[in-house]
Parts: C-alpha cells; sequence; structure tokens
C-alpha cells in the first residue's frame, strides 16, 4: 500500500477511527475493486447504532464479524461493551477480511481498539482471518440449517458465537460458484452473497447467540430467496428490524441505490414451533443521520413473519397507515387460486425467440401482437407504440406456438417498475376483442393472470386491475417487498376481497370514463360494503401498542 495509513488522534474513539481508516481505504481502490468485493463500507452511526442493539450478560463474549472491512462493527461492540458497564472483561473475535489491503487495516483498527478497551479493563483478543468465511462455515451450515437439522454440535465449531454484527458484501454469483454449492442448503437459483453469509453466522451462533446484520430487504420476500428465509427463519428469532426509508442515504458516499435494513435475531431452534411467539420491534428513520428520531413500534410476532405460511414472508409495516392497510387486508378472505385464478410469467424472452420478433408485421394475417412492459400503464394497454424502437410483433409460425397465448381476457402486471414510479403494482386489463388477432405475444416482463381452463370475465379483469392499482395494495405490498420487482409468487400470495366485491368493483370500474381517477375512491367505496365485523378486526390487533423512539 504506496499512501500511508493515516494515525488515530487524541481521545478518537475506536469506531470513529475505523470508520476513518474506511473512507480513506476506499480513496485508494478503484471502484471496480470495491464493486469484485461487494463492498460498501458501514458508516460509523450506522455500527453505533447496530452495536446498541445487542443485549449482552456476560463476562467473556466471543464475537465473530464475517465481513469486517476496516473494522467499524467490531470497534463499535467494543465501545459498546465499554461505555456500559456490562461487566465484560474479556472480548475475544475472529474477524474475516479477503481484501488483502484492507485486512491491513483491519488490523491497525483492532490494535487501536486492543489499547483502548484496557484503559477500561477489557482484553481484546482478535484474529483476522482472509479465509473465505462462507467456505469456513459451509459443514456447520449444512448441520444446522439443512434438510436434516441437528442440535448444535460445540466440537464443529468449538462452542459457537456469542454475538455476530455485519454488513456482508452485496453481490450475485452463479449457481456453479463453490459458495453457491456449498450452501445449497439455504438456496435456490443464482443467490446474493448476503444471504450466505446470514445463514453461515446463524449456524455459527450458539444456542442464544444473537446477531445483528445490516443487508438489502430484498431477502424479505419473493420466489429466490424462500427456501433462505424458511431455512433462517426456523432457527433465527426476529427481534428487531430497522427500516431505512431513502434508498441513498445510508451509503451515501457509496452512491449505493438500495432499500437496507438492519436485522437483529437471536438463535432458538424451536422458537417457531411455539403457540406464541412473542413480539417484535420494528422502527424506521429516513436515514442514519436521524436515528435519534426513529418511530418505532412493538407488534406480534406473527404479524410480522407468519412462520406457519408456505411463503414465509416477512412484512415489515413503519406507519400506522401501513400497519391498518396491513391488518384489514388480512381480514380479506381470497387469493387468485382460491377463485380459480393462476398467473404466470411472459413466455417471450426476447435473446431467445430474436428470429420470430420483427418490428413491422401483419395482424392478424402472419404475426401477433407482441406486448412488452412498456405497453402496460395502470389501468391503460397500449399497443403499439409509434415510438418504441423495439420488436412489437412476433411471428405466428409452429415454432412460435409454444410462446404465444389464445387472445382472452387478462390482468397484465408489470414485472419490474421504475424506482421513481409512485406505485411499485402497475396493471391493466386487456380484453379479447382489443386485438383483432387470435393469439398474444406476452415478453418476459410481463405477468398475466388468467383462468385455467376457461376465460376471465371482462368485469372481473376490470375488478382486479383496478385493485392492484389502488394505494391500499400498493401499500400493502411494500410491507412486504423492497425491490422493485412484483413476482407471480408474491401476487399469488397477496389477500384478495371476496369475489363479489371484485365483480362489483369491476362493473363500476367500466362504467367511468376515465377509472384511474377514482380508483381509491371506488376500492374504499366497495369494500367499506364488505368488512369484517369489528371483533374480528379486534382479534386481529390484539397486543399491538406503539412505543415512541428509545423505548
Amino acid at each position: 500500500m504506496k499512501a500511508t495509513m493515516p494515525s488515530p488522534v487524541p481521545n478518537e474513539t475506536p469506531s470513529t477511527y475505523a470508520d476513518r481508516l474506511g473512507r480513506w481505504y476506499s480513496s485508494t481502490v478503484s471502484l471496480e475493486h470495491k464493486k469484485s468485493y461487494g463492498q460498501y463500507l458501514t458508516p460509523g452511526p450506522v455500527a453505533t447504532y447496530m452495536a446498541r442493539l445487542f443485549r449482552i450478560e456476560a463476562d467473556v463474549i466471543r464475537l465473530l464479524d464475517p465481513g469486517a472491512g476496516s473494522g467499524v462493527l467490531t470497534c463499535a461492540v467494543g465501545e459498546y461493551l465499554a461505555t456500559k458497564e456490562m461487566g465484560v472483561t474479556r472480548l475475544n473475535v475472529d474477524a474475516y477480511e479477503t481484501d488483502a489491503g484492507l485486512a491491513l487495516v483491519l488490523k491497525t483498527s483492532l490494535t487501536y481498539l486492543e489499547e483502548w478497551l484496557s484503559s477500561s479493563g477489557i482484553t481484546l483478543e482478535a484474529v483476522v482471518r482472509p479465509d473465505d468465511f462462507v467456505m469456513t462455515y459451509s459443514q456447520v451450515l449444512s448441520h444446522v440449517l439443512g434438510d436434516n437439522p441437528s442440535l448444535f454440535k460445540p466440537d464443529i465449531n468449538a462452542g459457537g458465537f456469542d454475538v455476530v454484527v455485519a454488513n456482508p458484501p452485496y453481490f450475485k454469483i452463479p449457481k456453479s460458484d463453490l459458495r453457491a454449492k456449498a450452501a445449497s442448503a439455504v438456496i435456490h437459483g443464482q443467490p446474493n452473497i448476503y444471504a450466505l453469509f446470514m445463514a453461515a453466522s446463524a449456524a455459527a451462533l450458539k444456542p442464544g447467540g444473537q446477531l445483528v446484520f445490516i443487508t438489502p430487504r430484498s431477502y424479505a420476500s419473493g420466489p429466490y430467496f424462500g427456501l433462505f428465509r424458511e431455512r433462517f427463519f426456523s432457527t433465527m428469532k426476529p427481534e428487531h428490524i430497522h427500516v431505512f426509508e431513502s434508498r441513498s442515504d445510508t451509503f451515501k458516499r457509496d452512491d449505493i441505490l438500495q432499500e437496507n435494513i438492519i436485522l437483529k435475531a437471536s438463535r432458538e431452534d424451536d422458537w417457531s414451533e411455539r403457540p406464541d411467539r412473542g413480539h417484535i420491534w420494528i422502527s424506521s428513520s429516513n436515514g442514519s443521520r436521524d436515528f435519534n428520531r426513529s418511530r418505532t413500534k412493538r407488534l406480534r410476532s406473527d404479524l410480522i413473519l407468519d412462520v406457519s405460511s408456505g411463503d414465509k414472508v416477512l412484512h415489515i409495516p413503519t406507519t400506522d397507515e401501513e400497519l391498518a392497510i396491513m391488518e384489514k387486508t388480512r381480514t380479506w378472505p381470497g387469493s387468485l387460486r382460491s377463485y380459480g385464478l393462476e398467473v404466470s410469467t411472459g413466455p417471450v424472452v426476447p435473446f431467445r425467440a430474436t428470429p420470430l420478433l420483427v418490428e413491422k408485421g401483419d395482424v392478424p394475417a402472419t404475426h401477433a401482437p407482441l406486448l412488452w412492459m412498456q405497453h402496460v400503464k395502470a389501468m391503460k394497454v397500449q399497443w403499439p407504440i409509434p415510438e418504441k424502437k423495439k420488436s412489437q410483433y412476433i411471428k405466428i409460425v409452429d415454432s412460435a406456438l409454444k410462446l404465444l397465448v389464445p387472445n382472452k381476457n387478462y390482468v397484465l402486471i408489470r414485472r419490474f417498475s421504475a424506482k421513481e414510479e409512485p406505485k411499485r403494482i402497475v396493471a391493466a386489463p386487456v380484453l379479447h376483442g382489443q386485438m383483432v388477432s387470435s393469439w398474444l405475444g406476452l415478453e418476459n416482463h410481463l405477468n398475466y393472470i388468467y383462468k385455467p381452463g376457461g376465460e376471465l370475465a371482462e368485469e372481473e379483469a376490470w375488478g382486479l386491475s383496478v385493485l392492484y392499482n389502488s394505494s391500499m395494495l400498493d401499500s400493502y405490498f411494500r410491507t412486504m417487498n423492497g425491490n422493485t420487482q412484483v413476482s407471480a409468487t408474491e401476487l399469488r400470495a397477496m389477500p384478495l376481497p371476496d369475489h363479489d366485491t371484485i365483480i362489483k368493483l369491476g362493473k363500476a370500474a367500466m362504467a367511468l370514463t376515465d377509472p384511474l381517477q377514482k380508483i381509491d375512491d371506488l376500492v374504499e367505496e366497495s369494500l367499506s360494503r364488505s368488512r369484517p365485523n369489528a371483533g374480528a378486526q379486534e382479534d386481529r390487533t390484539e397486543g399491538i401498542r406503539e412505543v415512541h423512539a428509545g423505548g
């Protein structure tokens, strides 16, 4: 390392020094270097907040920092142990860092922490390990979270850790990656490395041990993290979740646009089998500079994570309005499947069907309309779009028939939303008489709702479209989804009001010239006629209370 590493200044705390060293190191390496390691170092205020979530009741603490970076998280925990006078006399640290240059920074930070803690009567013994953390703990992961999970085995990981604190790397790895293969017990498809760090850390904890992670929110829902949620939450009991409302503030200095959450959880292997699963604290702030103004609630665990469900989606309401909507929608009796409906992704994958796609075609003689995500607006399908440069037609030939769907009534939903769009879900009805063709091509970035072996009624297609475009369902969706993707799995899991209400909603929308302007009024009016009795609502909300920040 050519540049001279900064020295500590008088009275500088270890976490401040580690944070400063991290910023200095980041300035000496390229953006490509940081991306290759998934390296987004934790800001000091975030590290301090995370450290204070731990509840320590022992004199000797064994701490694991699996993606240690410059050491700011370990230093923040050390400061917390010293300043809270918890009776800790010894802190043993295993810190993993595979970037050789950053590992030198880490050693410097921990040396300073050792000197600083000694003045408080705490002995620090820290080991910086250059090994791959996931591979190191892959055997333990299989034992604890595998298909046949066993009880904690002290001989496997030397007794386990008391606490794990981490800001793991973020990047996708292919299924062929050795780490993906080693963690096959908890992931499928193309996983993100951060979930593997969470799973391996859970396995490395001793019973009763605690972990605090800051990660993207994407694991909270969706099919790609389904197996991870099932295995991880079978042994880890969530206790506190903090949401950052700003996508950009938390890792602003690295120019990261990501919805991040902090999770504090404890290792309790049988917690999900208990009838009373306790409560979870939910807090939120705009970013890392207003933790002292966090809004905090204490909610029943089963409201946030229904461990009895197949999907085990993590719902995170942060406002009274979101909580009220979540409660209301959970009283709805229906779902797509309960009404005999199904949802699939569009079968046309453009790069695989290139010879079949053309910019100009003859509909209905030799070509069918090809609908892309851009053709779907809220409550409206617009095809063709004159300014669209991509192919908007697909050939009607034998090789294309498996990619085409019959021209029937559908609800089309964008699979992705732009970050700047006000709504996550954008849906529209497309009716069989709308386009003069026997077939439709639906591109893979669209979801479509249909009735297997039959056809959606027009009123159904309109009513469902109104619901999906409503502020109510958008708010409900945001409590469980922290990214811009709308998956078929999530749509299947979303509750729906009774079928009669959907039909009435559709009829009312069809009678309007511009139903888009009246969507929320239509939904509120229709649902007010079919509300559950007050007693049922009270049963759902029993045990919920609001607690001010710091509670």
